[in-house]
């Protein structure tokens, strides 16, 4: 009977010390995300991530409800397919973004008010977010990236489109507790959404260019994404090409260290700016 005790402390001790290495792995990740970010060449960054986010699920395996490991899959995700799913497959981008949601969901539905609210209507779900802090932003951001990016190339799925109007709440809940976040991230999302609507369906272009140069003052124009969703959203929506042609060029003109820590993001709005360039005939 006295082996039982002791059977038992030894596992319980082993599953903290598992606990405690991934949970050391997972800070260490987070120098390595640093590293990855400051990468320019998108091959090896494409190598890199798709390695590093299946240590990142396997690491969430032993610890479910890690929240750092769980936000970083969601970052991760949505980066894979921003960058090097969704121009060349709409589908599989699909699947990266919503993996990239479900990873930051789970963040989320640890908040038993977001939770309960989740299914309801927006105005409770809006309330629900109150509870959240500033702590919470990563991971609301994160979650309503993939969300949001997953209903912008899902467009014909009209359940999907119904979704909108809660991803939208969460972006401003983002918005209202740290709008520097991820380089002006929340007003880059924003913009991109209202830019891409037509007005017949609500689309707002002249609030969407409110939040593009916003993004824009807030970096210093030195994030070169918020170029490309600004010509690719707004410059389209309102069919000015000169526009277009203008913020594109930014982007060309740019160099690739304006913004060091930013330098991956920077090289695949060059490589978005090539291939908007590319179709702009179908565009204008």
């Amino acid at each position: 009977m006295k082996k039982l005790p002791l059977l038992l402390a030894a596992l319980m001790l082993q599953g903290c010390i598992q606990t405690m290495a991934i949970r050391t792995m997972g800070g260490i990740m987070d120098f390595g995300l640093e590293t990855f970010n400051e990468e320019s060449d998108l091959k090896l960054a494409e190598s890199a991530l798709g390695s590093n986010l299946k240590l990142v699920e396997a690491l969430i395996k032993g610890d479910p409800e890690n929240k750092k490991l769980l936000v970083m899959a969601s970052q991760g995700f949505n980066a894979f397919s921003l960058a090097f799913a969704e121009d060349d497959s709409v589908e599989r981008a699909r699947v990266f973004y919503l993996r990239a949601r479900n990873y930051g969901m789970r963040v989320l539905m640890q908040n038993a008010a977001f939770r309960d609210a989740l299914d309801k209507d927006v105005a409770t779900f809006q309330f629900a977010l109150m509870t959240f802090s500033k702590d919470d932003v990563p991971a609301l951001f994160w979650t309503a990236f993939g969300w949001g990016s997953y209903i912008n190339i899902t467009r014909s799925d009209i359940s999907a489109l119904a979704d909108l109007p809660k991803v939208l709440a969460m972006m401003e809940c983002v918005r209202q507790l740290d709008s520097t976040y991820y380089y002006g991230g929340p007003y880059l999302f924003l913009g991109s959404i209202e830019g891409s609507m037509p007005k017949a369906m609500g689309g707002k272009p002249e609030r969407a260019k409110e939040y593009f140069d916003r993004a824009l003052d807030l970096t210093g124009g030195k994030f070169l994404l918020t170029y490309v969703y600004y010509a690719k959203t707004y410059a389209v929506q309102i069919q000015d090409q000169g526009l277009f042609e203008t913020l594109l060029k930014k982007v060309d003109d740019a160099s690739a260290d304006i913004l060091p820590e930013a330098r991956l993001s920077n090289a695949i709005a060059k490589k978005k700016a090539n291939l908007l360039r590319e179709h702009m005939n179908e565009l204008f």
